[in-house]
């Protein structure tokens, strides 16, 4: 029997308080809504969150960033002064009957509004908090602040980022370190309180290097291959159409299938290319006739002979040729979102694809700050038309 998807989400019945800012925490809660979560954002008053302004506006009067269209979609905005007592008090009456809560403060900054883990435990014991800071919430390093890059930088995955002979490139991180304690929150109750660091996540990422360290006593170089392939890359020089392309031969088969495509069978029996030790040691060799078989001849022409031969391969894809891409079509990869005064909008799919369930996007984030305010307050709270007046008048919400 084929599997019908349910109208539902996963996470249909479940309430995210999001008080973070930017994009860590804030895009965990982003992935708990894509599966049926009600988020409630928390903005600041007046102004609203910093990500509104990061990168380019998405109009003149559209009220935030392209970014934050694509990261706070399906979220409700409520604004609220965390630093105010009347504001602290609003969001330990909204954490009452919210089941996660996600927060990317400096350590110890909850903790002096009142709002920290003790406090908001005692008011609802399920509550499950995901705290995500740059170096997490215990050691000597825990106050420091940092984003994605200097996660890349501190957990080591900069530094085997690149050319051995050109500086450390810092890899994209916009939503890989949140994976994790997204999947924490989902495991409610058993994770009531998920405290991951970013440099964590990047470091988990290298870790066959981490312990090939410790075991030899040497630091890996950075390099643009899996360690220990060859070829396995970009090429270093890109396809005569200007294209670059991607080449993965982990095993000593697959390159007997690239010299193939290459029309190089004579190669096949050089004690320089029968080996991966062999060909390790004669990389700047194997690189060189990769690269300028590739320069040869245009990107299409290329893949396709890689292709017919069984080498895993793939055009360095650009935004532009994802967007022309007949598999990430044919997988919703990329939808169009509605967005108010503006048409519409391309974002990113759901990822992962649930059978069930599979998540979906009802909105784009919200157009301005606190445009739930009555909803939320007024219709969960109880709070009256005049009650919010003062309150927005004093700068509370």
């Amino acid at each position: 029997m084929i599997a019908v998807p349910d109208s539902r989400g996963a996470l249909d019945s479940v309430r995210v308080l999001d008080l973070a800012t930017y994009l860590a925490a804030p895009v965990c809660a982003t992935l708990l809504g894509e599966f049926g979560a009600e988020v409630i954002k928390v903005e600041q008053p007046r102004v609203g969150d910093d990500l509104r302004r990061l990168g380019r506006a998405a109009g003149p009067d559209a009220g935030g960033s392209y970014w934050w269209f694509v990261e706070s979609r399906n979220k409700k905005s409520i604004t609220c002064n965390l630093r105010d007592p009347e504001g602290q008090t609003l969001i330990r009456r909204l954490v009452a009957e919210s089941h996660v809560l996600t927060e990317n403060f400096r350590p110890g900054t909850l903790e002096r509004w009142n709002l920290g883990w003790e406090a908001l435990s005692a008011i609802r014991h399920s509550l499950v908090m995901v705290r995500i800071s740059a170096f997490g919430q215990t050691g000597p390093s825990r106050e420091r602040p940092g984003f994605g890059r200097i996660a890349a930088a501190v957990g080591g995955l900069a530094y085997l980022s690149g050319y051995p002979d050109r500086p450390p490139v810092s890899p994209g991180t916009r939503r890989c370190p949140i994976t994790s304690p997204a999947s924490s929150a989902r495991s409610a109750p058993s994770s009531r309180s998920a405290t991951p660091s970013v440099p964590a996540r990047a470091r988990s990422s290298i870790w066959p290097s981490t312990s090939r360290s410790c075991a030899c006593s040497t630091t890996p170089s950075r390099c643009t291959a899996a360690p220990g392939t060859c070829a396995s890359g970009s090429a270093r020089a890109p396809a005569r159409d200007g294209r670059w392309i991607a080449i993965a031969c982990t095993n000593d088969r697959m390159f007997a299938r690239l010299l193939r495509a290459m029309g190089r069978t004579d190669l096949a029996d050089d004690p320089r290319m029968t080996t991966t030790p062999a060909r390790l040691a004669h990389r700047g060799l194997v690189d060189e006739l990769v690269a300028g078989w590739i320069a040869a001849r245009d990107a299409s022409e290329t893949l396709a002979a890689l292709e017919a031969a069984e080498v895993p391969s793939s055009l360095v894809a650009s935004v532009r040729d994802l967007f022309e891409d007949a598999h990430v079509k044919a997988r919703e990869n990329i939808v169009s979102v509605a967005l108010p005064l503006l048409g519409r909008l391309a974002m990113p799919g759901v990822v992962p694809r649930l059978t069930l369930t599979p998540g979906r996007i009802d909105s784009a984030g919200p157009s301005s700050p606190g445009a739930h305010n009555e909803e939320i307050y007024g219709g969960r709270l109880g709070l009256s038309r005049e009650a919010l007046a003062r309150l927005a008048e004093r700068g509370v919400i």
